[in-house]
């Protein structure tokens, strides 16, 4: 497996402190399932590599304003939970991108993600498309939810798509296990941090196994 870093994304989803951080409104119901994929770290790791070869890494947070507006006024499903958790408040703490993953200075980070699929509402394609990103690999939270729908619409969109298996975390190893197994391989290709940053920088295997390599 070979990919070229100059038209290649690292799309990192909703890596924000309610998610990921001790003290988030989230956490408790996604941090076993970050620790059993070391998500954190392998993904901390994958960015320093993807910038260091060329490729272009890309935040996508999700927030809302206090009381929600933005979304219906009977939210039901997983939306229903962020407003009950009162969760990703716009310029509180838990909107924040975790610190570990502070956004570089050449790192895009694209604003409006109002939902699950991370293209809908916001103006991610446009921003790949203008740069001539055409493989797109994802991260982030949760498995089976964001990344899952944003999967679909980027395979639906023609982009190559891979998914990282070890830099995803979801509510419980059930739904996460099943995501990938079931569903990631019929819009996706399904693939390793390591695997990918290999195939990315031809570098062979990372350094510091710390890291999650």
């Amino acid at each position: 497996m070979s990919i070229d870093p100059q038209r290649t994304a690292l799309v990192l989803i909703e890596f924000q402190n309610d998610f990921t951080t001790e003290g988030g409104t989230l956490h408790g119901a996604v941090k076993d399932v970050m620790a059993s994929t070391n998500m954190l770290d392998n993904t901390v790791a994958l960015a320093e590599r993807a910038r260091a070869a060329g490729a272009t890494v890309v935040h996508v947070p999700i927030s809302f304003k206090p009381g929600y507006g933005e979304i219906t006024n009977t939210p039901y499903g997983i939306l229903a939970g962020v407003v009950e958790s009162q969760s990703f408040l716009a310029g509180k703490w838990g909107s924040e991108i975790v610190e570990v993953l502070t956004p570089a200075a050449d790192d895009i980070v694209v604003e409006g993600k109002r939902g699950l699929d991370a293209f809908a509402s916001t103006n991610l394609d446009f921003i790949l498309r203008s740069k001539g990103l055409s493989t797109i690999a994802l991260a982030g939270f949760l498995t089976n939810c964001c990344v899952e729908s944003t999967m679909r619409t980027a395979y639906e969109k023609g982009y190559d798509v891979y998914t990282l298996t070890d830099c995803l975390a979801a509510t419980s190893a059930e739904e996460h296990d099943n995501a990938i197994a079931k569903d990631y391989p019929m819009f996706s290709r399904p693939t390793t941090s390591r695997e990918f940053a290999t195939a990315l920088t031809g570098a062979g295997q990372v350094a510091d196994a710390s890291r999650g390599y």
